[in-house]
């Protein structure tokens, strides 16, 4: 019997890890749920189990065998460290983390990785549900052939960044229509109806953040394995979910069916017909990667090709839990079994 702590319970990427959790290996554990003060004193669920959202102090990681951070990149700052000296697994959703050493970027559903956790890890960021869709890709193409050149645009929702954003979006949305002025705190800038590569200066959401923080997970997962990958973020006027514009170029020719055959496979679902094109909206809830190879349009109807585009769409939410669960899945085995004397 594990004893699992949440903090950040209330958050988006908080409550999809519930939902996750409730219905995995884990679900029979003890659950303790934290998050800061707007959301103290609210009653929530997982699995079975019913609880309060408690505030974070001195005695929150007591005996609790894995701490997943789904907060604010301060929130894990602040309390991470407590969660390791307190003997957790901490498991990081908020990306602050990627750049502190001896941490790991993980993502148990790519490949074989170079370096695996061990007792001296001190903590865990699962991959980026954007770098760990890509690393999907790239790596069922190399096993096909070659890759000589990929690049990579990331259409990246609102929910990427908060329910604050995304409440900004819809009144933004709103206010449009009718006319008024527009709400700027979180983007300073118009997102509604509009596509962007940059923020305004007084934003506190960053695009910049998120795409290098892709750039550096993709890196990580993609070790020497996999082919280097040019990354750009743009911010799309949706709620939820990550589209992909994927563009490749491999060493050789290949057989159409060889690539449809490489893509194909576990947490890739590979869609044959453009009228069931991948989309955010098709991908909601999903827990595979939905994937379109399309050709050059003087290819079309070629057997073989070198060169083609995909066109991807993944939950972006529901990717990171099911990633967060592999990796403490995973982490399981070096948790000490029984009772130590």
């Amino acid at each position: 019997m594990y004893k699992i702590a949440i903090a950040g319970a209330s958050t988006l990427m908080g409550k999809e890890l519930k939902e996750v959790l409730s219905d995995s290996p884990l679900a029979a554990a003890n659950f303790v749920l934290l998050d800061e003060d707007q959301a103290l004193g609210q009653l929530d669920q997982v699995g079975d189990e019913v609880t309060f959202v408690q505030a974070i102090d001195a005695e929150s990681f007591d005996h609790v065998d894995f701490t997943f951070f789904c907060g604010s990149e301060e929130l894990t700052r602040k309390h991470w460290r407590e969660a390791l000296r307190a003997g957790s697994t901490v498991l990081d959703l908020s990306g602050a983390l990627d750049q502190e050493a001896g941490v790991l970027v993980r993502a148990p559903w790519v490949g074989a990785e170079e370096v695996s956790a061990d007792l001296f890890t001190p903590a865990v960021v699962p991959a980026h549900p954007a770098a760990l869709a890509l690393a999907l890709l790239m790596e069922r193409l190399q096993a096909a052939a070659q890759v000589r050149d990929a690049a990579a645009t990331v259409l990246l929702p609102a929910s990427e960044f908060s329910r604050a954003a995304m409440d900004e979006l819809h009144q933004q949305t709103v206010n449009l229509l009718s006319f008024q002025g527009l709400p700027r705190a979180i983007y300073d800038a118009q997102v509604a109806y509009n596509l962007l590569s940059g923020l305004g200066e007084s934003a506190t959401a960053s695009l910049s953040t998120v795409e290098g923080r892709i750039r550096r997970h993709y890196a990580a997962l993609a070790g020497r394995r996999l082919p280097a990958l040019a990354v750009q973020a743009i911010h799309a006027p949706v709620f939820h979910g990550h589209t992909f514009s994927i563009a490749v170029e491999l060493e050789r020719a290949v057989d159409v069916a060889a690539l449809e055959e490489a893509l194909s496979g576990d947490h890739v679902d590979l869609v044959l017909e453009d009228t069931d094109s991948p989309s955010n909206l098709a991908a909601t809830g999903q827990n595979d990667v939905l994937v379109r190879l399309r050709l050059e349009p003087g290819e079309r109807n070629a057997a073989a090709t070198s060169r083609f585009w995909l066109w991807a769409a993944s939950d972006n939410l529901r990717m990171a839990a099911h990633n967060a669960l592999e990796c403490a899945l995973d982490l399981r085995r070096l948790r000490p079994q029984g009772t130590v004397q």
